[in-house]
C-alpha cells in the first residue's frame, strides 16, 4: 500500500463515519516566498550567466537488472544541459506576469562567452554594478545552471495487454540573486521539479516511439525549468482542499445554507450552538472544525488555529489516545479523527508562521492580496 492511499483510506475514515454529510471546499491562499526582497528594489534584469556546455548526449541504461520489475521492457537515462535561451526567457517572462517588480528586464547575451579560462559562476562584485548601471536597473537574477535527468521507460500492463511508455523529466535550475556594492550573490536559489509524458499503445515499438523526442523534451523540459525558482523568488498563490461538516443537526444543516450564501458569521454562530451544547464527542469535534474553517474563510487565522486546537483536544478523547500511549504500535487507521485534524491545524499554524514574512514581502503593494 502506498503512503497516498493509507492516507486516502485514512481521511475517508474520518470524513464518512456514520451519516455525517461532507462537501469538499477549495480555498485559494498565498504563501510567501524564500526570499525577501526590499521593497526598494524595483526594477531587475534576468541575465545568462551560464557556463559554456558540452554537447548533450544520452547515457542508456539497460535494463537487465533482476530487481526491476518483470513487466519493465526497456530503460533509457539521459543527462542533458538546459538550454539557457528557452529557460532564461521562460524565468523572465514568469516573474514579470506575477507584477511583483515595476519593471523586469531580459539580458539573454551570455555573460560568459568571452571567458579564456574557466572561473566560478559567480558574478564578481565589478561585474554586478556594470550590468546594474549599464541596464538601469536595481539588482540582477542572474540562470546560472539548468540540468536536466531524463527516464524513458517502456512497460507491459498484462491485465489490459497494452505496453505503455513513460518518460519522468527532473529539471535542477540554479539561479543567484546580485545586489549593487555587495560582495558575492544575496542569495543562491537551488530548485527542482519534474515533468511527465506517456504513451499508451498495443504495439510495444509504438509505445516508445511516438514519446515526445529528446530534442522536443529537450525545449520543454528547459522551458518548464525557468518557471520552477520563481515560487521561492516571489509569493505566490495556493489551492488547498477543506471539508465542510454539513449534517447530524438542524443548526448544522442550516450553517451550510449560509456558507452557500457565503455568510461565514452566521455559519460560525450556529456551528458555535452545537459546540457548547454538545458535551463530547463527533458533533462536538465536527462544530470546531467548521469553526475553524469558517475563520480560515475569513482570513482570521488566529482564531482558526484556536478552534482547530479545540477540535483536537475533542479528536483526542474520541480516538481515546490517553490509552494507546501504552501500545508498542499505533496504526494510523486507529487514530483517524486525531490525525486528520492535526494535518488540518498543521496546515493553519504554517500559515500562521508564515504571515509575518508575507506581510513584509507584500509591502511594497500595502500589504493588499
Amino acid at each position: 500500500m502506498t503512503k497516498y492511499t493509507h492516507y486516502l483510506l485514512l481521511f475517508c475514515a474520518f470524513l464518512f463515519d456514520g451519516c455525517q454529510s461532507v462537501e469538499p471546499l477549495s480555498i485559494d491562499y498565498m504563501l510567501p516566498a524564500e526570499v525577501s526582497f526590499p521593497s526598494n528594489l524595483r526594477r531587475v534584469a534576468v541575465v545568462n550567466n551560464m557556463p559554456p556546455v558540452p554537447d548533450n548526449h544520452l547515457i542508456i541504461e539497460e535494463s537487465k537488472d533482476k530487481s526491476k520489475s518483470q513487466t519493465e521492457m526497456a530503460r533509457k537515462t539521459g543527462y542533458f544541459n538546459g538550454n539557457a535561451r528557452i529557460a532564461l526567457e521562460s524565468l523572465a517572462e514568469t516573474l514579470a506576469e506575477e507584477k511583483y517588480f515595476d519593471e523586469v528586464i531580459i539580458c539573454d547575451s551570455a555573460l560568459r562567452t568571452d571567458d579564456k579560462v574557466q572561473r566560478e559562476t559567480a558574478l564578481s562584485r565589478e561585474e554586478v554594478e556594470t550590468l546594474t548601471e549599464s541596464l538601469d536597473v536595481d539588482f540582477l537574477i542572474a540562470l546560472e545552471n539548468v540540468q536536466i535527468r531524463s527516464l524513458r521507460k517502456i512497460e507491459f500492463l498484462p491485465e489490459w495487454r497494452l505496453y505503455t511508455g513513460t518518460l519522468d523529466v527532473k529539471v535542477y535550475p540554479t539561479v543567484k540573486v546580485y545586489i549593487p556594492r555587495r560582495n558575492g550573490p544575496m542569495v543562491t536559489i537551488n530548485a527542482q521539479d519534474s515533468i511527465f509524458w506517456d504513451y499508451t499503445s498495443s504495439n510495444m515499438a509504438q509505445a516508445g516511439s511516438k514519446l515526445i523526442s529528446d530534442e522536443e523534451m529537450l525545449k520543454e523540459a528547459s522551458d518548464f525549468a525557468g518557471t520552477v525558482p520563481v515560487k521561492q523568488l516571489l509569493p505566490y498563490w495556493t489551492t488547498a482542499q477543506r471539508y465542510l461538516f454539513t449534517g447530524g443537526s438542524v443548526n448544522m444543516r442550516d450553517a451550510a445554507v449560509f456558507v452557500r450564501e457565503n455568510d461565514w458569521e452566521q455559519a460560525i454562530e450556529l456551528w458555535k450552538q452545537t459546540y457548547e451544547k454538545k458535551k463530547k464527542g463527533k458533533q462536538k469535534m465536527y462544530a470546531a472544525c467548521n469553526i475553524a474553517l469558517g475563520y480560515e474563510m475569513l482570513d482570521s487565522i488566529s482564531n482558526a488555529e484556536e478552534w482547530a486546537l479545540k477540535a483536537q483536544t475533542v479528536a483526542y478523547e474520541i480516538d481515546k489516545i490517553e490509552e494507546m500511549k501504552d501500545k508498542a504500535s499505533v496504526d494510523a487507521i486507529d487514530v483517524p479523527n486525531y490525525l486528520a485534524v492535526t494535518r488540518y491545524l498543521t496546515a493553519l499554524q504554517e500559515r500562521k508562521a508564515g504571515m509575518p514574512r508575507l506581510k513584509a514581502q507584500m509591502e511594497r503593494f500595502q500589504n493588499d492580496f
